[in-house]
């Protein structure tokens, strides 16, 4: 990269560094911009306008802000700055001192440090898109590595957010989710997009962490930016996937599956909205897909593995009465190899409250009872299992309302009422007062911001919607017209 030097001074053509042998020069990114543009150009006359749109780019500044970034310039080389930087009235300005240019040869051992950083960045990515929980931690320290050299620079910001939100999901099911590394996630996806507002793979990672916080809105509209600046990369569509709902879920999950065949977790985003719509037989058809994608996956290192297939899908064929099957795919699900996975212990989790409510439908008690335990054994945050283990044990009511209470106020708060209101439900359904539930759902679902809350109630073992349809058709109703 080339080194410019004038009188005792130096600019450093890549780190934009002003240096007075080993001082270094404070100014601000716009100010080393207007001295870099009149340097490069030395000595020929820049241009206000070239200047500013060098400088500031989008932002609407006047003359002014140019004249007193000069003025600061000035000052900054001193009493004789104005042997440096001489003014041309009504042109612009023009650097009059000799410049002399340098280009800078690495050695190895230079390009090695370079190259880290960027090796760290890779190596992170390539742990992260695996969903296992050990390389996500993995990733996690690349990252930061990659920042701690590269502060200046976007993508270690992008990389790190990514990682932060994935910790947090990890800990989404547990009693004490990790929130500190929501919020890192958040700053440093914004720090990302403000460093280079370009980079769609910023934009689509801010839209992932605002939609874990609740901001459902800010979002979408992040992950339609990053579609929009890359149309054909499949990270992005399945990222408006995750993020969106009804039939944009569905047109961006296609589109991701168009991109990159085999993608599991597209089909399973699918489902999803043909689950809430209550058409079950396109849910099977597309988790069938996802299943036969998840299983053709490679153990380990395969990108957006899937998971939590098997669970659904033993959903739909107990909705469908065919309970035998249903516990096979369960087994499936709770497979050593799911347990690896970032949502694995909370999919098996899904599958533990299944049993227990069947058990409890079946008139067994102590058995779902057991099972609920088993769910918060794994996921202590479950909130299903949570309710229906709360509702089963007078005994211990008091300490477990209390956590529970809390988890009620944490969802409220973040905008998701109807998953709150549906766990509000199950000691109600649990004691035969459906109409109560079925009503303070209705009543949530017409409340709620548009999204994906409340998809799976269609297919819930312990609410049994089919089982009273005379009561919850407001609720199925009010599903099917969320998810359209």
């Amino acid at each position: 990269m080339p080194l410019y030097t004038f009188g005792p001074f130096q600019l450093d053509g890549e780190s934009r560094r002003l240096t007075r042998g080993a001082e270094m020069i404070p100014l601000s990114d716009r100010h080393v911009e207007v001295l870099a543009q009149l340097v490069t150009q030395a000595p020929n006359i820049v241009t206000k306008d070239a200047l500013i749109d060098a400088a500031w780019r989008d932002v609407a500044v006047t003359d002014n802000s140019l004249e007193q970034a000069i003025s600061i310039l000035r000052r900054a080389l001193g009493d004789t700055g104005a042997l440096f930087i001489e003014t041309v009235p009504r042109r612009g300005y023009r650097f009059v001192a000799p410049v002399t240019r340098e280009v800078r040869r690495e050695s190895d051992e230079g390009l090695a440090a370079l190259l880290a950083p960027h090796r760290a960045w890779l190596e992170g990515q390539s742990l992260l898109e695996t969903l296992e929980r050990e390389r996500v931690t993995g990733a996690e320290a690349a990252f930061r590595r990659a920042l701690e050299a590269l502060p200046d620079l976007a993508a270690p910001h992008v990389g790190l957010a990514n990682a932060c939100a994935f910790r947090f999901e990890m800990t989404r099911s547990l009693d004490a989710p990790d929130l500190g590394a929501l919020s890192s996630a958040v700053q440093h996806a914004r720090e990302a997009c403000q460093l280079e507002p370009g980079l769609a793979e910023a934009w689509a990672t801010l839209g992932f962490v605002l939609s874990r916080a609740g901001h459902s809105t800010d979002a979408l509209a992040a992950s339609r930016r990053a579609v929009a600046l890359e149309p054909d990369n499949w990270r992005h569509q399945l990222r408006l996937a995750f993020v969106s709902w009804g039939e944009e879920r569905l047109r961006a999950a296609s589109r991701a599956l168009r991109l990159l065949p085999g993608l599991a977790l597209a089909h399973f985003l699918s489902a999803t909205v043909h689950v809430a719509r209550q058409s079950f037989d396109a849910a099977e058809r597309e988790i069938e897909a996802g299943v036969a994608a998840q299983d053709a996956q490679p153990e380990g290192g395969a990108r957006f593995s899937g998971v939590g297939l098997y669970w659904l899908g033993g959903l739909l064929r107990l909705h469908r009465g065919d309970e035998p099957a249903a516990m096979t795919w369960f087994e499936r699900e709770l497979s050593a190899r799911g347990q690896a996975h970032l949502y694995g212990p909370e999919c098996c989790a899904n599958v533990h409250y299944a049993r227990g409510a069947l058990a409890w439908r079946s008139g067994d008690p102590s058995a779902a009872a057991a099972a609920f335990d088993q769910g918060l054994s794994v996921a202590s945050g479950h909130l299903l299992a949570r309710a229906a283990r709360t509702a089963l044990s007078a005994a211990h009511a008091d300490t477990v309302d209390a956590a529970l209470d809390s988890q009620l106020v944490r969802l409220r708060e973040h905008g998701f009422i109807i998953d709150a209101a549906i766990a509000a439900g199950v000691p109600c359904v649990m004691r035969g007062d459906d109409a109560v539930a079925a009503t303070a759902i209705e009543a949530a679902c017409a409340e709620a911001p548009p999204g994906s809350q409340g998809w799976l109630l269609p297919l819930d073992p312990l609410f049994q919607l089919q089982a009273r349809p005379d009561v919850w058709a407001g609720v199925m109703a009010a599903l099917r017209t969320r998810a359209a």
